[in-house]
């Protein structure tokens, strides 16, 4: 007892007699009375009451203060999908809570461990009551709205790791106040405003994290101070400015990166000798300056070092090469000049991007630094494209590490021939030579590289004929040979590359047939282009595979026969180009399907017969050209045929009618009666006035008009190698406020591409349930060989790993600017617009049914297996900025293997069609 309230309350002073006691438990007990006597008399109960309220009330009130606080944490929480806060409650203590950690004696918070949890909500004030409060973790949830400036009364706060949230406004100043700071992480969240200068007073911080948000102004100086930072990274938000001599004095720093941003200026010199550093990445700016080669360089642990997509010139420092640990280095896209160093002395080096300069002299001798590379066993990454090198491709390039996977020369002026040791390098994937001076044949070795995705080697000299050993390749993705010298005829075991997206073979000196084994490859989707050679034969049948085409050129080749009637199945087709050849015949009805052609040449052939009418109902169609054939009769007026600057008819000696401007002869008397005749008809028809007649005048009136109007520009095929940050910077980081929808199986977000600013629509699957991966495996079956102008078009498929190291699967669409057909039936109250902007008249609704029945109608009949949905329904018909409806979400989809079975029911009705398109309620 005299122990405790000593303790307590200090400037109680007790009798000597007791302060020098130390009796046994027998005396204790035997002079109790005594002691409770004496006691007494040198306390009175007034004392005593005073004396308990100054111990346990400041325990209790202070406890209750951090319970108070963690259920006002809890109370801004509006999102638990791991139902984390239902345990917080008065069932237990507190400081069991999940995510809870309190200190041994007094019972105070410490730590709030609550990171990757799946929690959504704003962050309360009241977590600036958490005075004893040393880590604060929230990284990776979905916290909004403003960090609250209580956070600065944290005086005990050690680490504060914000991170992967969708926190905005400005972060704040008071931060400086919490002194004992040794990690401030915010990475990946919407921050705005500057960063504040007082951080620079937390002299114990050692991580700096602030990357990939939308921070502006300049660096400040005051981060220079920060003497014990390790980390700092400020990449990818939109900072200005220079970079602060005073960083050259963070002696400790060993990762440093501000790319991303509009920084200028030049480097401080010191701080290419701060000796800790690791990593140093200052690329994708505007930094300027020139580098000479006797630049001191002594960053002895270097292992990443990028400045590149700069405007930084000069010559490449040689002491940069004296950093054996380097294993990236980039310094693509500035403007350095001259010889390459030797890199014999790098033999970690995984990545060497060179690309975008000025190096070399466009002679021999230029790529001897190349050789030096022959003893490093990790390099995986080469490239030295768009520069002024010359000599002849070394063959020393046969001796590389086996890891190479990606080898980059395009653009130089390399000459020589590709050596065939290239074989040795059976990791390959990517081999890109384009556009240099070599010459010789195609290795045969190449069938080797049995990994390779990609071969560009167009606009060189290569001659001879293209190996038979290149239908090894059967993971090749594109294959690009146009403009060489090559000879003889296409292998037909070209066939067996069953992932081709893109052959492009044209302008070389290929003869013989096409083999049916090319034509019979559905897996090309991009470009099929064997133009400008002198190929013969017919066009054969086996053209009907090409049902996701969207490119088909065989023009300029001595091609003859009969236009096959099944090009018709080639229902993706949007460019056919078949001009400069014999082909003989009339035009085959099949081509009626290409409803998404959008060119069209078939000049210079000895077609003949009528101009089918069918080309006037293609709205899509740009560029007609029928000039020298021998087709006869009647010109359209409508369409395509009513602009002479995308139509041409020239050179076809039987041709009458048209608009003025193609300087046809008027037609013959006859045509002029029967033209005379219907509209007598017509007129009658009006007169009468038999409603009947006069809706189905104006639907196909209203459905004509709709077909001619031009279509959406689809956005380029060279999104199939859409990479995974560019999908997270066209989201903003998966921001909430490009949410779309969500359902089970994930989430789709709206996005801009940087690249070119097309809008895409990107469906995110949610892997913890394990039903969004088969979705996603069916989906990218159902889709991968289908095409359809009634389907949304699918860009490209994403599956890979996130920054995290998480699975992702993704799906990027053609995003369609009037939402889903549920939005228009039945608009929600809060939608933005007026709910008498978002009605569909009867002829809308029409269009849409008929859209959907034209999509149906394709799955089931007109794919080379039929495809069931399996779930139709009008959140799942998209409609594009005509109103023109598109079908979307094959996660459920079912492709049949063979013919339709007996019990199948018909999809448009069994799935209700006729109740949610064709009998929505007109308004």
């Amino acid at each position: 007892m005299s122990h405790a309230l000593s303790f307590t309350n200090p400037s109680y002073q007790l009798p000597t007699c007791f302060m020098l006691m130390e009796p046994s438990k027998k005396h204790f007990q035997a002079s109790s009375s005594f002691f409770l006597l004496t006691l007494l008399s040198f306390f009175n109960l007034q004392d005593l009451n005073l004396l308990s309220l100054a111990t346990a009330s400041p325990v209790v009130r202070r406890n209750d203060t951090d319970q108070q606080a963690l259920l006002q944490f809890k109370a801004k929480i509006t999102g638990d999908q791991l139902k984390i806060m239902e345990s917080w409650n008065s069932s237990i203590h507190f400081c069991q809570w999940p995510g809870v950690r309190c200190g041994r004696k007094r019972r105070r918070v410490t730590n709030l461990e609550l990171g990757f949890l799946k929690l959504s909500g704003s962050l309360s004030p009241y977590i600036g009551n958490l005075s004893f409060l040393r880590e604060l973790d929230l990284a990776g949830n979905s916290f909004y709205n403003q960090i609250p400036q209580e956070i600065g009364g944290l005086r005990r706060l050690e680490a504060l790791d914000l991170t992967d949230n969708s926190i905005s406004g400005e972060i704040p100043s008071n931060l400086s106040a919490c002194s004992k700071l040794i990690i401030v992480d915010m990475t990946n969240n919407q921050l705005t405003g500057e960063i504040p200068s007082l951080l620079g007073l937390l002299s114990n911080l050692k991580v700096l994290g602030f990357f990939h948000n939308r921070l502006i102004g300049s660096i400040p100086p005051s981060l220079g101070n920060l003497s014990s930072l390790v980390k700092l990274g400020l990449q990818n938000n939109a900072l200005s400015g220079t970079i602060p001599e005073a960083f050259g004095q963070l002696r400790n720093l060993s990762r440093f990166s501000i790319s991303g941003n509009a920084i200028s200026g030049i480097v401080p010199v010191a701080m290419f000798n701060l000796s800790n550093i690791r990593d140093f990445d200052i690329g994708v700016n505007k930094i300027q300056g020139t580098l000479r080669s006797d630049l001191e360089i002594n960053m002895p642990h270097l292992e990443y070092f990028s400045v590149g997509e700069n405007q930084i010139s000069g010559q490449i420092p040689i002491s940069i090469f004296n950093a054996t640990y380097l294993n990236v280095l980039e310094l693509n896209g500035n403007r350095f000049n001259g010889n390459v160093p030797s890199l014999e002395k790098l033999d970690k080096l995984s990545n060497l991007e060179l690309s975008q300069n000025y190096l070399g002299h466009g002679r021999e001798g230029d790529l001897h630094f190349l050789c030096s590379l022959v003893n490093n066993t990790s390099l995986e990454f080469l490239f030295i494209s768009d520069n002024n090198f010359g000599g002849e491709f070394p063959e020393c390039i046969s001796n590389f590490s086996k890891t190479l996977s990606q080898l980059g020369i395009y653009n130089n002026k390399i000459s020589g021939r590709i050596p065939e040791g290239i074989g040795n390098l059976i990791n390959l994937e990517l081999l890109v030579v384009f556009k240099n001076q070599l010459s010789g044949p195609i290795p045969f070795n190449i069938g080797r590289l049995q990994k390779l995705k990609l071969f560009l080697a167009y606009m060189n000299i290569l001659s001879r004929t293209i190996p038979h050993s290149i239908g090894n390749l059967t993971e090749l993705i594109k294959l690009d040979l146009n403009f060489n010298n090559l000879q003889g005829s296409i292998p037909s075991g070209l066939g067996n590359c069953k992932n081709l997206l893109l052959m492009d073979l044209s302008s070389n000196n290929l003869s013989g047939p096409i083999p049916p084994e090319v034509l019979g490859l559905p897996s090309l989707s991009i470009v099929l282009n064997l133009s400008s050679n002198y190929l013969t034969g017919k066009l054969s049948v086996e053209v009907e595979t090409l049902k996701s085409l969207g490119e088909l050129d065989v023009s300029q080749n001595r091609l003859s026969g009969l236009l096959p009637e099944n090009l018709g199945s080639c229902v993706s087709l949007e460019k056919l180009f078949l001009e400069g050849n014999f082909f003989e015949g009339p035009i085959p009805s099949s081509l009626s399907s290409l409803r998404g052609l959008e060119a069209l040449d078939l000049s210079d052939n000895n077609l003949s017969g009528g101009i089918p009418k069918f080309l006037v109902l293609f709205g899509a169609l740009k560029y007609l050209n029928l000039s020298f054939n021998n087709f006869e009769g009647v010109v359209p007026s409508e369409g395509v045929f009513k602009n002479a600057s995308t139509t041409f008819v020239e050179g076809n000696s039987k041709l009458c009618g048209g608009i003025p401007e193609l300087h046809l002869s008027r037609c013959n008397s006859k045509t002029s009666e029967n033209t005379s005749l219907k509209l007598k008809i017509t007129i009658i028809v009006v007169i009468l006035g038999v409603t009947l007649v006069f809706s189905i005048f104006l639907i196909i009136w209203f459905r004509k008009k709709t077909e001619q109007k031009p279509t959406t520009t689809h956005v380029e095929n060279s999104l199939l190698q859409l990479p995974y940050q560019s999908i997270l910077r066209a989201t903003n980081g998966f921001s909430p406020q490009n949410l779309v929808g969500s359902g089970s199986f994930g989430s789709v977000y709206k996005g801009i591409l940087e690249a070119n600013g097309a809008v895409i629509a990107v469906k995110v699957f949610n892997l913890l349930n394990h039903r969004a991966s088969r979705s996603f495996l069916v989906e990218c079956e159902a889709l991968k060989n289908i095409r359809h102008r009634n389907l949304v078009k699918v860009l490209t498929a994403i599956s890979g790993i996130d920054y995290k190291g998480n699975d992702f699967k993704a799906l990027v669409y053609e995003f369609m600017k009037n939402g889903s057909l549920e939005d228009w039936l039945h608009p929600s109250v809060g939608m933005n617009k007026p709910e008498t902007m978002r009605n569909l008249n009867f002829f809308q609704r029409l269009n849409v049914a008929i859209d959907v029945a034209h999509a149906l109608e394709y799955l089931h009949h007109r794919c080379e297996t039929p495809i069931i949905h399996c779930d139709l329904k009008p959140s799942n018909v998209l409609l594009d900025g005509e109103m023109v409806g598109h079908i979307s979400d094959f996660g459920l989809a079912k492709i049949l293997s063979g013919e339709w079975p007996n019990y199948s029911t018909n999809e448009s009705s069994s799935l209700g069609v006729r109740g949610t398109i064709g009998y929505a309620p007109l308004e």
